[in-house]
């Protein structure tokens, strides 16, 4: 059976400062492949296609400089969804929805850009064309600034979110550091339940500086009496400026979310708890517990989608793997998830391979206990070795007026 046939790409969950270079990926790749002939673009992902809301990709490419100012735009230029798909045997009328667009736009290959919850779509529709036999090849291609997906020695978006972090907390500790008084700053980073993001702040320790002087991961149980214990052993040390990074997720032994009173105890479609506040609650207990200044500070979307201050290294393998999900997808693959896998530290040298979906989809890493110091509120070396490579270069974006230059889908 001939493999021609038009492809679809979508994107889902939350945004990075790299996914679009990944869309440009699939995109160049799939110009130059004469088994694919129409490249749609779907509108809010999975939604997109059911509300059958495409744009072709195929004509906006032809333009010169479309391509180069998409890999450099940050957040979904196709826009996004939360949607979760039910399990097949709970409603098959929507798989056959799906299935029945798929054939009347002739789809062969369908990529999916996005995170752990997006890999649970790409798992549910493999299965079902699996099941029904039905001939495509679905290719998942990871993003997340949280790291957290399996099977992946890091995920595309990360390496720009902690490059920003990174230079975010080293600004915020240069900025403390001007006054000669007692003063604790609490970063709020996100991260529910792995800390990938916060420990990044650990890169902003360089030349000299120290900030930050205390990490705290949701890995770790949290505990309150150490955590003002460990302050005071920094200010006891002649560190009068005491800067700590910390996950939005971080919680107590029970399992209670620090940040649980503060929150609103809402919850998004795949069941996860909106969280907000940690920051606001540690710094109202130092300051009553300690009689020092203290503030928070919540460093929310921007880390995300900072398109100013992006990790070289990241864009490129992001729009890297983009073409390597073609490339699988053309040589017959399906059910699988792009990957990355690690050869070296020094000098840092990947490559990129395809894993089975299932297994990975729904699956959550986490920073190993070995990366994370002993008395719980610290990094170690090996985790700087790991994660240092992945913010190295830099890109510029073209910039108008004084400001950057952005794609924004009519």
């Amino acid at each position: 059976m001939s493999t021609k046939g038009n492809c679809i790409v979508g994107q889902s969950g939350g945004t990075t400062a790299a996914i679009n270079a990944s869309l440009c990926g699939v995109v160049q790749e799939a110009m130059q492949n004469k088994e694919i002939g129409k490249i749609y673009g779907a509108i809010n992902g999975i939604e997109g296609v059911l509300k059958e809301k495409f744009i072709d990709l195929g004509v906006l490419a032809d333009k010169v400089d479309f391509l180069p100012a998409l890999k450099n735009t940050p957040a979904s230029y196709l826009g996004s969804c939360r949607f979760k798909l039910p399990k097949i045997a709970e409603n098959r009328a929507i798989f056959e929805e799906i299935f029945k667009i798929f054939f009347a736009y002739q789809i062969k290959y369908f990529f999916y850009i996005g995170g752990n919850d997006s890999m649970d779509t790409v798992a549910k529709i493999s299965a079902y064309a699996k099941e029904i036999g039905y001939p495509i090849s679905i290719i998942g291609v990871p993003k997340t600034i949280d790291n957290d997906l399996l099977g992946t020695d890091h995920t595309p978006g990360y390496g720009s979110a902690a490059k920003y972090i990174a230079t975010t907390v080293r600004e915020i500790g240069i900025d403390c550091d001007v006054y000669d008084l007692n003063s604790v700053t609490i970063v709020e980073i996100m991260g529910r339940n792995a800390g990938w993001l916060t420990a990044a702040s650990a890169l902003a320790r360089a030349e000299g500086l120290l900030a930050p002087h205390l990490i705290y991961l949701p890995e770790t149980p949290f505990n309150d009496e150490q955590f003002i214990k460990d302050i005071k052993t920094l200010q006891n040390r002649g560190i009068r400026n005491v800067v700590v990074a910390v996950s939005e997720g971080v919680r107590y032994a029970d399992g209670t979310y620090v940040c649980e009173n503060a929150s609103s105890g809402m919850t998004d479609a795949f069941g996860h708890k909106c969280l907000s506040g940690t920051a606001k609650v540690l710094e109202n207990r130092v300051r009553s517990l300690l009689g020092c200044k203290a503030r928070g500070v919540e460093v929310n979307v921007i880390q995300r989608c900072a398109g100013h201050l992006t990790s070289l290294t990241d864009i490129s393998e992001s729009e890297q793997i983009g073409i390597q999900a073609v490339k699988e997808a053309i040589a017959g693959s399906t059910g699988k998830i792009m990957v990355f896998k690690r050869l070296c530290d020094k000098p840092y040298q990947v490559t990129i391979e395809s894993k089975d979906i299932e297994g990975i989809a729904n699956g959550e890493k986490i920073i190993p206990t070995e990366w994370i110091a002993k008395e719980g509120n610290d990094v170690t070396q090996a985790f700087v070795d790991y994660a240092m490579p992945l913010i190295m270069g830099e890109t510029t974006p073209q910039f108008k007026d004084g400001v950057p230059v952005y794609l924004k889908r009519s």
